[in-house]
């Protein structure tokens, strides 16, 4: 598509997917989404999706996460155009750098496929990005009753704020303490004169109470490394809602079939099963595992506060694999150990790209990628979160796993972090 074209949009939900070719030197980018009235800004600061509010209330809109396959990157937006509510006019599809300008991404195109059958419905190519460190690739628009899009390239060098105060979104800024006035000077004191009595007085009705103004949305990001390897997710304003963990992985390509690594031949296949799994350990003494396995997949509104989404069994889909977690219970949470099994198809994670984040429903995106693994291993411990006081930390672990001969994943991740339970057999 040229930019300022346009074509129909028949599918009733379509995944939009910003990509571009990675590379070194090249920034990470994200993708985002704005909601607009026909006075063309948001009605409220819930009508922006992006990486720390990943889905919209009505759940027509769902910030998917990102993808990496054969050197190029997308970043993937669900939208559900039979969802959007009448007041929506126009979707804004957007992106902005991290680290850097558009004019070092290249490659950089939008694409709309049928969420259906992923039939590619139109694509734009932007050639022309320079400075900016923010761009609307395109929208998403009502026209008589039917959806459009809109090829649109247009960019913006004050970054993702820029782009969502632009259109009417409250951002959180660092707030800067005034300085102190001068000490003014004090006149001398004289006794004042006796007063009489006064009558009494009734006292005004006290002013109606005032609903607080929504806090502003914070646009940062934490990404834990080996130097810094944890985060408290109160000081990230995470302490309440839904937080998702994802992970999202790649086997690199030139390792698929059989290769040598290490003097060691590794099956790398296809279709890799991976899965997210947790411990936990509630603050009342309960221990248990979250897991597909025997079909352990929790709960959110019970004991123990954890849903574990579904089974990826190949890797294939841009969402992978996710665990959420209810922060409104954070109190009955002692310790979790979020981890990673391989079920079927490769013999270790030797040659696998992963990256895991955690995003709190309120405040700043955690996420992290994982070390390359230079063991046969089949089980890595990903993150542990632990609860101090009423805040929960969440610590990078990264740590690659060998189970002894005939230890079973789950318990070799059990004897590394001293849970002490008991495990049988299981299948999905």
């Amino acid at each position: 598509m040229a930019k300022g074209s346009n074509v129909p949009v028949p599918a009733p939900a379509v995944r939009i997917e910003l990509g571009w070719a990675s590379g070194a030197g090249v920034p990470d980018a994200d993708a985002s989404a704005l909601l607009l009235a026909a006075s063309g800004k948001v009605r409220s600061d819930d009508d922006f999706i992006f990486y720390n509010q990943a889905v919209h209330s009505s759940g027509a809109v769902r910030h998917e996460g990102k993808k990496t396959d054969g050197g190029r990157v997308t970043d993937a937006l669900l939208v559900d155009l039979a969802r959007v509510e009448p007041a929506v006019e126009t979707v804004v599809l957007a992106a902005s750098t991290d680290g850097g300008t558009f004019g070092q991404v290249p490659g950089l195109f939008v694409r709309v496929v049928d969420a259906a059958n992923g039939a590619e419905i139109a694509r734009y190519d932007s050639e022309d990005a320079t400075v900016e460190t923010a761009f609307v690739l395109g929208e998403l628009y009502r026209r008589q009753g039917a959806w459009k899009f809109r090829a649109v390239g247009q960019g913006y060098g004050s970054g993702l704020e820029g782009l969502a105060t632009d259109y009417g979104i409250s951002v959180d800024e660092p707030q800067q303490a005034a300085p102190p006035a001068p000490a003014a000077a004090q006149p001398p004191v004289t006794p004042a004169p006796p007063v009489a009595p006064a009558a009494p007085v009734q006292a005004p009705p006290p002013p109606p109470a005032q609903t607080p103004a929504a806090a502003p949305l914070s646009l940062s990001k934490v990404t834990l490394t080996k130097e810094a390897p944890s985060v408290s997710l109160k000081k990230q304003g995470g302490t309440s809602g839904a937080m998702r963990v994802n992970l999202n992985w790649e086997v690199r390509k030139q390792f698929k079939g059989w290769a040598s690594k290490l003097g060691r031949a590794v099956a790398m296949h296809a279709d890799l099963d991976l899965d997210l799994c947790a411990l936990y350990e509630l603050a009342d003494g309960r221990k248990g595992v979250v897991q597909a396995l025997g079909n352990a997949f929790g709960s959110l509104d019970q004991p123990p506060y954890l849903l574990l989404d579904g089974d990826d069994r190949t890797g294939a889909v841009a969402s992978g694999e996710n665990l959420t977690v209810n922060l409104d219970h954070i109190n009955d949470f002692k310790r979790i150990v979020i981890f990673v099994t391989i079920y079927e198809g490769a013999r270790s994670f030797a040659d696998l790209n992963a990256t895991v984040t955690l995003q709190p429903q309120h405040g700043a995106s955690i996420d992290f990628s994982l070390d390359e693994c230079t063991v046969p291993s089949t089980v890595c411990a990903l993150a542990l979160i632990t609860n101090n006081n009423g805040d929960l930390f969440v610590q990078r672990e990264a740590r690659y796993l060998v189970p002894e001969r005939g230890v079973s994943p789950q318990r070799t991740i059990d004897y590394a972090y001293g849970w002490g339970m008991n495990w049988t057999p299981g299948r999905k």
